[in-house]
């Protein structure tokens, strides 16, 4: 995507301001010409807000997301004849199927510029979104506190949050603790986000459960992706037990349904389980309602 005013209002870019831009955003910088021209046209910022906000308004209960940082990834080159032919064009386009990976990747800087764009978003329509981040656990950090900076909640007396905690446990409000945070309406930040398949050390999760924190941060995780060990000492086991119980999730990671994935949602709720200490039903149960209050909110 591309900031149109950097192009005087421009809704779409010239082959030269097209090789330009992806020179800005891509690292290392490249003068291949003909690998920047191949790769797609990009987007003006304003036309793919546009599109999600359509989107968001026509599916109601449609979350924002999957989206994040990566320093990792790199863009695959151009397809070759014979991937063409091969192509499975059932699949959602933008995929590797293949194709050997260049040695570019998008700027950390550019990819800040989008989530920002998409989380804000979120907040102006009030939706969930789900997150990752691929060796970039500091920055998701740093970009999401960007969005509720200056909307920080006023930490609790001690008093209050013995009677927050009661409250809880009643499973009730207290009559005074309606807070500015918690009205309806559009904000700068998400009301509800998801660290996908959330792979930080516990010292993070403090920092998303932080008091002062008025977006509910939720943390999932998956036998496919996260990296478990034996006799539970490791740094994931370490985060699921810094996670309050109330904003722990679960996933399979799979990109297709079916009897595979039901057998990894229940490899990932028997670890949770096991992990948390829980009752095989009570934490499914808890797993559950967790799932609920991520996806609509409802206490």
């Amino acid at each position: 995507m591309f900031e149109e005013s950097a192009y005087d209002g421009a809704v779409s870019l010239t082959q030269d301001q097209k090789v330009a831009h992806y020179q800005s955003v891509l690292t290392p910088k490249s003068d291949d010409r003909e690998f920047l021209l191949s790769l797609p046209d990009p987007k003006p910022f304003g036309d793919f807000i546009a599109q999600m906000k359509r989107h968001l308004e026509d599916f109601p209960l449609a979350l924002v997301g999957e989206v994040g940082l990566d320093k990792s990834f790199r863009i695959p080159e151009d397809w070759l004849p014979q991937h063409l032919d091969e192509r499975n064009t059932a699949l959602t386009p933008g995929g590797r199927e293949g194709r050997r990976l260049s040695p570019y990747r998008v700027s950390m800087d550019h990819q800040r510029k989008v989530l920002l764009a998409q989380l804000r978003l979120a907040g102006e329509m009030q939706r969930a979104v789900s997150v990752h981040g691929v060796q970039a656990h500091g920055v998701v950090h740093d970009t999401l506190a960007e969005t509720w900076k200056g909307n920080e909640r006023k930490p609790l007396s001690r008093k209050e949050q013995k009677r927050a905690e009661a409250a809880r446990r009643a499973n009730a409000e207290p009559e005074d603790a309606e807070d500015e945070n918690e009205l309806a309406g559009p904000k700068p930040y998400p009301p509800r986000v998801c660290l996908h398949s959330f792979s930080g050390p516990a010292e993070t999760v403090k920092l998303y459960t932080a008091p002062t924190v008025p977006c509910e941060i939720f943390f999932s995780f998956s036998t496919s992706i996260n990296a478990w060990v034996e006799g539970g000492k490791g740094k994931v086991e370490a985060a699921v037990r810094a996670v309050p119980d109330d904003r722990l999730l679960m996933e399979s990671d799979l990109h297709t349904a079916g009897d595979r994935m039901d057998q990894y949602l229940e490899e990932i709720v028997r670890k949770l389980c096991e992990v948390k200490g829980w009752d095989l039903e009570a934490g499914t149960k808890q797993l559950a309602a967790n799932w609920l209050r991520f996806v609509s909110g409802s206490k």
